[in-house]
């Protein structure tokens, strides 16, 4: 594995490769970095160069000075590490907050992107309930500010609903890590990225439209009508492609590497 930084606009960003053949950029949710990849990582390597990185202002990657995160920013940052690698259309695949950051990535840059696979986007701005979800944001970071991180994400956790499963991690130095980051990038998701992500962003449905080729919206099998779901079935009647299901649920990627890399590999048609 090769641990490098690259300088963009305000900040310097943490990525990491491993592997060879074609590119295959992994953009991780929040509060995750890269590490949270390193066991689909392990299935994919053989077969792509797999990249990931840690998004700005998380963990090892950097920000000159903190602000709210901005999803163009973050497709930017994406789109520049791209180039810095030299790769002319890359595979991508965003899980949560970075699939929303694929779409804009897609949107903007097309050429960039040979395919994406955007894990359950939650982009709940494009709900018919938005003004629902707006009000429940409001209120987890109204809890992280009076009660701190725990009381914000049991607020979140109670309506998004039980879409995560458990997962084994290893015990090794790096694993233990890349807890203690997510720990502490966890507050600094809550306050500056989930109202830009979720309630103030709206996907291009329009520039999508013009690239569903190029475009799987894909949903968890045991993930259901919770919310985390319906922001991609939705966009994907709107951009006329057909859901793909994938195994496990929100966290299917982390949570069931092995089954979640096969049918990457399905829908990647490599």
């Amino acid at each position: 594995m090769r641990c490098e930084t690259i300088d963009v606009p305000g900040a310097t960003l943490y990525y990491e490769v491993r592997g060879d053949g074609p590119v295959l950029l992994a953009l991780p949710g929040g509060p995750g970095d890269a590490a949270v990849y390193d066991g689909l990582a392990d299935e994919l390597a053989d077969r792509f160069t797999f990249v990931t990185l840690d998004p700005r202002g998380y963990s090892r990657s950097v920000v000159r000075e903190r602000a709210e995160h901005r999803v163009e920013v973050a497709a930017d940052d994406a789109h520049r590490l791209l180039r810095h690698l030299g790769a002319e259309d890359a595979y991508v695949f965003g899980a949560s907050a970075g699939a929303i950051v694929g779409l804009e990535l897609l949107a903007r840059h097309p050429e960039a992107v040979r395919r994406l696979v955007a894990h359950e986007p939650p982009a709940f701005a494009v709900l018919p309930d938005a003004a629902d979800h707006r009000a429940m944001v409001d209120e987890v970071v109204r809890a992280l500010k009076a009660e701190g991180p725990a009381a914000g994400f049991a607020r979140f956790a109670a309506a998004i609903g039980d879409v995560m499963e458990p997962r084994e991690l290893p015990q090794d130095e790096r694993t233990r890590a890349m807890v203690e980051r997510q720990t502490a990038n966890a507050p600094v998701m809550l306050e500056y990225e989930l109202r830009s992500f979720t309630t103030a962003h709206r996907p291009d449905v329009a520039a999508l439209r013009a690239v569903a080729d190029r475009l799987v919206l894909a949903v968890g099998e045991r993930t259901g009508g919770n919310l985390p779901a319906r922001p991609a079935r939705l966009l994907a009647a709107e951009i006329g492609c057909e859901p793909a299901v994938f195994p496990g649920a929100h966290n299917g990627a982390t949570a069931r590497p092995a089954e979640f890399a096969r049918r990457l590999l399905e829908v990647f048609g490599v």
